[in-house]
């Protein structure tokens, strides 16, 4: 494990919770469609949960993974796998059974908790998993309830450390096994102090769960209004007039989005006349909004303001920013978080303002590495000349005379066409200026004469001639970054969170179009 920031002894989230039940035991907790559990009922079924993995034979910093869609169960066993001090594994439903069992088999998770929904899909693979079939127990109410039936409710003599498992989250990759990013206890812990005391979270705060429990968008706010003593409403499944119909009727305070979750809900006919006014916070994670996207949401749905966070996973990298107080930034992802020492770099040097190169960061907060790949973790570091690792994040940017963050693009998603860097989010921005644009990706493209070229893959409000938005667009942009074709799709590709998927519009796009471009 690489040595990490020195930072101060933060509380364990665990401990927050207990303290949560002892002094407000009959406030509600968390709840789904079907139920509700107060902060002492929670208590108990965890305590519960935590002395039957125990009793298995759990020990600290084993791994317990998870494959089920969102409910209060899912949550009551996340956190009785913590207060046995094991380790979450949340895998992605949005994976294939194979991949699943490839990120099982490589965290070495001892348990597998599975919904009847994914069963039947991963079941056929226990050997893969290097499980046997009484190590895999189906996720739901009923089975939970045999679980733990006749157990203990009261607490379990375990004493984690910070610097021990908190959950192993994998990276959505497309193709072999993405990369399991360990995160600590202490991680979690710094991270939802940081968020509640900046943000004033408390035990009023009531929030909204509507990504999937298995992201670390979704971890991010869950276990910050939890640690705060607040409550969380769980969506199974996201919908646009679900959503809304509920933030009207349950009033939450504070919410996290992810932005394509913003443009559908903003796109509802009768968004104007849902009352959306109990938000004070209202958050965007998990891939960069547009700046005229941030215009909208701040135009249409004032209350809450909006605060977009941009970071990753492995942590060091974190900035945020207040559109409503900074409109004239719209354009950036704002400005480092407290505590978090961010640089671009270029050739290995750090690069001075207005320099264009990737963003590194170093935070309290940074993952404890890759899961069994040493070299992955040393690949995605960068020390200064003191020693202390820096976090590589793979995008490019820069940072302007005001200390505001300007995202370009992935560094892999850099188009270079006729020898000249072209980012994508400046064609995005342009672009998505146009009425009848409802989204826009640009990726890199074939071309004879440039080497690369980009083509705008967008999702149009009404139906409209590509050609006439391509002209539009070119008539606005430099002479280097004109669109070579503009093509129209229903859906974009997207990762479980949201994201669009650039890399298989690209295979899309060439294997549609080859190099025919000039």
């Amino acid at each position: 494990m690489l040595a990490d920031v020195e930072v101060r002894s933060t509380p364990d989230i665990d401990l927050r919770l207990r303290n949560t039940a002892l002094s407000s035991p009959d406030r509600v907790a968390i709840a789904d469609s079907c139920r509700s559990v107060t902060w002492g009922e929670l208590d108990r079924r965890v305590n519960r949960i935590a002395r039957a993995l125990l009793a298995r034979g759990i020990a600290l910093e084993d791994k317990v993974a998870l494959l089920a869609s969102n409910s209060v169960a899912y949550v009551e066993l996340m956190l009785g796998i913590l207060r046995a001090g094991a380790c979450v594994v949340p895998l992605s439903t949005y994976t294939s059974p194979s991949i699943c069992a490839a990120m099982v088999s490589d965290s070495g998770a001892r348990l597998l908790f599975v919904s009847e929904t994914y069963a039947a899909g991963i079941l056929p693979l226990v050997d893969d998993m290097k499980l046997t079939a009484s190590d895999i127990m189906r996720l739901d109410d009923a089975t939970l309830d045999d679980f733990v039936s006749g157990v203990d409710d009261t607490p379990p003599s375990v004493s984690p450390s910070l610097d021990q498992g908190f959950n192993l989250i994998y990276s959505s990759g497309t193709t072999g096994t993405p990369k399991g990013i360990l995160q600590s206890r202490g991680y979690r812990a710094r991270e939802a102090e940081l968020i509640e005391n900046r943000y004033g979270l408390n035990q009023q705060t009531r929030t909204i769960i509507s990504t999937p429990l298995c992201s670390n968008t979704t971890l991010f706010l869950l276990f910050t209004v939890l640690a705060a003593g607040g409550t969380a409403k769980v969506m199974e499944k996201f919908d646009v007039t679900g959503w809304l119909t509920l933030a009207e009727t349950w009033r939450p305070t504070d919410i996290i989005l992810v932005p394509v979750q913003y443009t559908r809900l903003l796109a509802h006919p009768d968004f104007a006349r849902f009352d959306l006014s109990s938000l004070r916070n209202k958050f965007s994670t998990g891939a960069p909004l547009s700046a005229a996207v941030k215009l909208e949401i701040l135009t249409r749905w004032p209350a809450g303001g909006l605060t977009e966070f941009y970071g990753m996973t492995e942590g060091g990298v974190a900035c945020e920013l207040r559109a409503h107080e900074h409109t004239g930034k719209l354009d950036t992802v704002g400005r480092p978080l407290a505590n978090v020492d961010l640089r671009i770099i270029g050739e290995g040097k750090v690069l001075p303002r207005g320099e264009i190169g990737e963003i590194i960061g170093r935070s309290p907060s940074m993952m404890s590495g890759y899961h069994n790949r040493e070299q992955a973790t040393l690949d995605a570091s960068w020390f200064d000349s003191e020693g202390r690792r820096f976090q590589r994040s793979g995008d490019i940017g820069w940072i302007d005379e005001d200390g505001f963050v300007h995202l370009l693009d992935r560094k892999k998603d850099v188009i270079i066409s006729g020898g000249f860097n072209v980012y994508a989010v400046d064609l995005e921005n342009v672009i998505s200026q146009h009425r009848d644009v409802v989204e826009v990706a640009v990726v890199a493209a074939p071309s004879r004469n440039w080497g690369e070229t980009p083509v705008a893959c967008v999702i149009l409000r009404n139906a409209l001639e590509p050609e006439i938005i391509r002209q539009w667009a070119n008539e606005r942009l430099g002479k280097v970054q004109r669109i070579a074709k503009v093509v129209v799709f229903d859906e974009l590709p997207r990762s479980p969170i949201g994201k669009v998927l650039k890399r298989e519009l690209r295979e899309q796009i060439a294997k549609k179009y080859g190099d025919t471009f000039s």
